[in-house]
């Protein structure tokens, strides 16, 4: 037998596998994905990396229009000196990051999902003024997008198991 053919042969086995279990894509008709398409309302940004995450969130999820959900989340960032020459100047700075967060559906207030993403970017400083503040800004947003793009991760998971 080819491998081709037996790589054919696993993955059907895998997929029949899977609708067996009754597994579900999320963002298939009917899947746990559709149930947050226009509905979650993030809370109002305060910072420019809130700005970033809230738009974020928005590009993944749409724009509220029935807003069942409110979500509210607290991001914080630290940045952190990486690399350090003999002469004690800083080369290049790590971003670390997490997010916290709350999905509540608001008509009972029940929360439906809740908990805390970690991330890290970071950027170098070995350029001019204006490039060292570029790649700072860029870290930022950079580091908002990957949160959110893990807390929509884990909204999803957690709209598959909401009623």
């Amino acid at each position: 037998m080819s491998w081709s053919r037996r790589k054919f042969l696993l993955a059907g086995a895998a997929t029949l596998g899977l609708a067996a279990c009754g597994f579900t894509p999320v963002h298939a008709p009917g899947g746990p994905g559709q149930r947050l398409q226009g509905k979650v309302r993030a809370a109002d940004p305060r910072t420019i990396e809130d700005f970033a995450f809230v738009r974020r969130i928005t590009e993944r999820l749409g724009p509220p229009e029935a807003e069942d959900y409110e979500l509210a989340y607290n991001l914080r960032l630290a940045t952190v000196p990486q690399a350090i020459t003999t002469r004690q100047i800083t080369t290049r700075y790590a971003l670390n990051g997490s997010a916290d967060f709350t999905l509540t559906r608001i008509a009972t207030g029940q929360v439906v999902a809740q908990g805390q993403v970690n991330n890290f970017t970071s950027y170098s400083t070995t350029g001019t003024t204006i490039a060292t503040m570029s790649a700072e800004q860029d870290a930022h947003d950079r580091l908002a997008r990957m949160l959110a793009d893990q807390v929509v991760t884990r909204l999803y998971g957690a709209a598959g198991t909401a009623t």
